[in-house]
């Protein structure tokens, strides 16, 4: 008979076993009542005679973690997570934690605390809080290390990651491992339980165990061999470095000194601005996914074959996409020189990647079907594009495929700055017609930038959305618009760099700015990057921007070795080259423009202010949903560092008022399209309101 302990947690009773259920859906998130059912519920049962105590839960998942909403809410509600924590730990009887699904974060945590833990092998663990800019903060960086060792811990905790019931046995995380379902779960939980009762088995708690701490105590270069090994790709990220610091108090302190540390270290993380930042973009991903005014029963196609025109490094990287969760993909390329190269390039791409072994190569290459014949594309539920950025020919590629594919069929242009709705002019379904902007490298980068026509279906638009979540990308769709939502703002930052190093700034000052703030690159070693020559003709070159003259001097970029800087042939360590000044300051000179000293801080601000500026002009034409939803193209698909939250949620917290004060004062002194102040901000900015809350 069952016995409701709170509005989400039961007692039940197997014998001498008493269970405590968790029954909170949809995954069983920490929230008030959960703790406070937890708390009663292992009270009552240990003060009722039961001799072990099981913590299971129904639903889909063991507690997947915090109650991410009550975040920075004041003051709980109810017992917090430590008594939870601590009536586990001291119980009087042994308290097994029976796992399926996923024990992530303070699920985790909850689970530490048991005396033994049990699990199905399809589950999963991790302590993910890094990802959140933050740091486990019930004990979490404690009790793991003491667990499974800690080389895996920082492992674990610097990046999130999630292992599985295999490797937590290994690891020592976990006791036992059954196969099957909660029900298969629960029998081996109670199971375990009397075996427990029965063989007299001690009360183990995590926190008592020395034994692997112990082989790291007092070996610093072990931390800074590790700290090492992650500098590049944590830059900047505060939380995994606070995640090690805390790890290293689990080796070198007592247990409770330990915890000191930790809780210090999280209050610093929960209110200081990367985890605020972090945290907002979490939320924002998934708002993003929302299309206002799409019905949550609008159909959806379904895509079961999919086709990709165009077999070079975007068309093969979108293939790729495909493949990779099942979807059998028609490639079409002019010539079969042409398709043979671009398919030998997919393959290595696959054979090159550490997690793909070589039977999964070829069920993937065997998913790609190459060709030379667009009329293949007629059983096609959907035609992907990706030609040159030509509107000329890309609308008589769509007169074609009007013709070949079948009605209903979703047709897809991968363009990055056109007029999807011109494209769609030309077909006779402008209604299945859509954008779908992949990024390159379009197999590895996230965001995919959705184009909604004017008069793009409802269908379409809910089936471009939901192909964009089947192959693993963060989606987000914006409206029609020269460079749509990213583009269109990055061209406002490169427009003031063009123009900041002909008064003075070095193209190395200026993307030194940038990667001081937290971008990967800045706008001259992007340039480099992509080459200098992409639609440059030396026929018609006239020495009219630095990029000719470079051009002209036989600068390419990376590709040779040489562009805005000159580039070491082995490791592609780049190096200003005082050549390139100096090309610049005669072209200058020319121009009739001035040199000067530039600061660090105008260059962010002349960077930085006219991408704010233009965002606010997007959510003013309603191209973009959400203020929130810009952050999250900017941070996927640009680089923008998700710890300062993307550039909406950055201009909120710099603070708008002083923004549109700059923006003014630019605007006069510079002049420029750019530099024009857009009406929302200057009323958000009067009003109080905030950019990354506004909805077009």
């Amino acid at each position: 008979m069952a016995e409701t302990v709170s509005e989400s947690v039961r007692l039940e009773t197997e014998g001498d076993v008493a269970l405590v259920i968790v029954d909170n859906p949809p995954v069983n998130a920490l929230s008030w009542h959960v703790r406070q059912g937890l708390f009663d519920g292992i009270t009552q049962a240990s003060e009722s005679g039961a001799k072990a105590i099981v913590v299971i839960c129904d639903g889909r998942t063991f507690i997947a973690g915090a109650d991410i909403s009550e975040f920075g809410g004041g003051a709980p509600q109810a017992v917090g997570l430590q008594e939870v924590q601590s009536a586990m730990e001291d119980a009087p009887v042994p308290v097994i934690a029976a796992i399926h699904g996923t024990a992530l974060g303070g699920g985790l945590e909850v689970a530490l605390c048991a005396h033994y833990r049990v699990a199905v092998s399809s589950a999963k663990f991790g302590l993910p809080e890094v990802n959140l800019g933050l740091l486990p903060g019930a004990g979490g960086t404690q009790r793991l290390p003491r667990l499974v060792g800690v080389p895996k811990a920082l492992e674990m905790m610097t990046t999130g990651r999630h292992i599985s019931s295999a490797e937590a046995l290994d690891g020592g995380l976990i006791d036992d491992v059954v196969d099957g379902d909660v029900a298969a779960l629960r029998a081996a939980a109670v199971a375990f339980a009397n075996r427990a009762v029965a063989e007299n088995l001690p009360l183990l708690r995590v926190r008592d165990r020395d034994d692997k701490v112990a082989e790291a105590r007092g070996d610093e270069q072990m931390f800074a061999d590790f700290r090492r090994s992650i500098a590049r790709k944590t830059r900047g990220f505060l939380a995994p470095e606070y995640n090690i610091r805390c790890i290293e108090a689990a080796a070198n302190l007592p247990f409770d000194e330990g915890l000191k540390v930790e809780g210090k270290l999280f209050m610093e993380l929960m209110t200081g601005p990367q985890s605020a930042a972090q945290r907002y973009y979490f939320f924002a991903e998934r708002a993003a996914n929302k299309i206002p005014d799409i019905a949550k029963d609008t159909e959806i196609l379904d895509i079961q074959h999919v086709g990709v025109l165009g077999a070079g490094t975007m068309g093969g990287g979108i293939a790729m996409n495909f493949a990779n969760v099942g979807i059998p993909v028609t490639i079409v390329e002019r010539d079969q020189a042409s398709l043979d190269k671009g398919l030998g390039v997919v393959r290595k791409n696959y054979e090159r990647s550490r997690s793909t072994t070589a039977e999964q190569v070829e069920e993937r290459m065997a998913l790609i079907t190459g060709s030379t014949d667009k009329n293949d594309f007629a059983d096609c539920d959907m035609v992907i594009e990706a030609v040159f950025e030509d509107m000329a020919l890309k609308q008589s590629i769509f007169r074609e495929l009007d013709e070949i594919c079948k009605p209903g069929a979703l047709l897809a242009s991968n363009t990055s700055a056109l007029d999807v709705n011109e494209i769609a002019s030309v077909t006779s379904r402008p209604e299945s017609v859509i954008g779908m902007h992949f990024f390159s490298p379009a197999n590895v980068m996230k965001l995919l930038e959705n184009v909604r026509g004017d008069k793009s279906s409802d269908s379409v638009v809910a089936t471009t959305m939901a192909i964009g979540k089947k192959i693993k990308k963060v989606s987000v769709m914006v409206g029609v618009c020269p460079g749509f939502v990213g583009n269109r703002m990055l061209f406002m930052r490169g427009a003031e760099a063009e123009r900041m190093i002909l008064e003075g700034a070095t193209p190395a000052q200026i993307d030194n700015v940038l990667d001081e703030f937290g971008f990967p690159m800045g706008p001259f070693s992007m340039m480099d990057l992509a080459g200098l020559d992409i639609g440059w003709k030396e026929e018609t070159s006239s020495s009219s921007t630095v990029r000719e003259i470079l051009c002209e001097n036989g600068r390419r970029g990376q590709k040779n070795g040489r562009g805005y800087y000159t580039y070491d042939p082995e490791t592609r360590a780049a190096t200003p080259d005082p050549e390139v000044v100096e090309l610049i300051k005669e072209f200058a000179v020319e121009q009739g423009i001035e040199q000067r000293e530039v600061s660090d801080q105008e260059i962010l601000e002349r960077l930085l202010y006219p991408m704010v500026n233009e965002g606010a002009k997007i959510l003013e034409e309603k191209i973009a949903i959400r203020g929130s939803d810009i952050d999250v193209v900017w941070v996927n698909g640009y680089g923008w560092p998700v710890y300062r939250g993307g550039p909406m949620h950055w201009a909120d917290s710099v603070g708008l008022a002083e923004i549109v004060e700059k923006i003014e004062g630019y605007s006069s002194s510079l002049g420029g399209k750019h530099w024009e102040l857009s009406p929302l901000l200057k009323s958000l900015a009067e009003s109080g309101g905030q950019l990354q809350t506004h909805a077009s």
